[in-house]
């Protein structure tokens, strides 16, 4: 059986941080604001970067997006157990910045899941463009740390990648 990270705690902080920060920036858009009440639902923050409310059915750039209460549900028991097998691996990981990476993951994942179980979609309201060009589909803080997540964990991977044991230097015995 595998030791629990020693970063165990730290990861659940993060994870802990990014699921607040994240609700708390969907009740400012929802409650304060009311953001899905404004003419045209947007509100312009600076010219490259708008609050426009965005109710996702679906994942990722809204693939799978479907109103019905199966498939709300299938996406909340899929998105579960992402999070779980994230929860799971975070707790073996050695590796302070896979860690924070999953613990970014986690954090998100909760904070769309509360979403779609309380509201049956996700609240999306960051709207980042440089005039007509919109390099994302309006997001919120939870995607912001998934992806952020999924990066660190790609380049750790790539840039820190477990090295091959050193071949035997020795002389062989002939």
């Amino acid at each position: 059986m595998s030791q629990r990270s020693p970063h165990l705690g730290f990861g659940l902080f993060i994870a802990a941080v990014a699921f607040v920060l994240d609700q708390v920036a969907k009740w400012v858009v929802t409650v304060p604001l009311s953001l899905e009440t404004k003419p045209g639902g947007s509100i312009e923050i600076v010219s490259f970067f708008n609050l426009t409310w965005a109710q996702n059915y679906g994942i990722s750039l809204s693939m799978f997006a479907d109103q019905s209460p199966t498939t709300r549900w299938i996406l909340v028991g899929v998105t579960a157990l992402v999070a779980t097998a994230v929860a799971i691996w975070m707790t073996r990981e050695k590796a302070k910045g896979d860690v924070i990476a999953l613990a970014l993951i986690l954090g998100g994942a909760l904070g769309n899941i509360v979403d779609r179980v309380r509201l049956g979609y996700v609240v999306d309201y960051a709207d980042l463009h440089f005039g007509s060009f919109r390099p994302f589909m309006i997001f919120n803080v939870a995607d912001a740390c998934i992806t952020i997540g999924v990066l660190l964990l790609v380049a750790r991977a790539l840039l820190l990648g477990e090295k091959a044991p050193a071949a035997d230097a020795s002389p062989s015995a002939e």
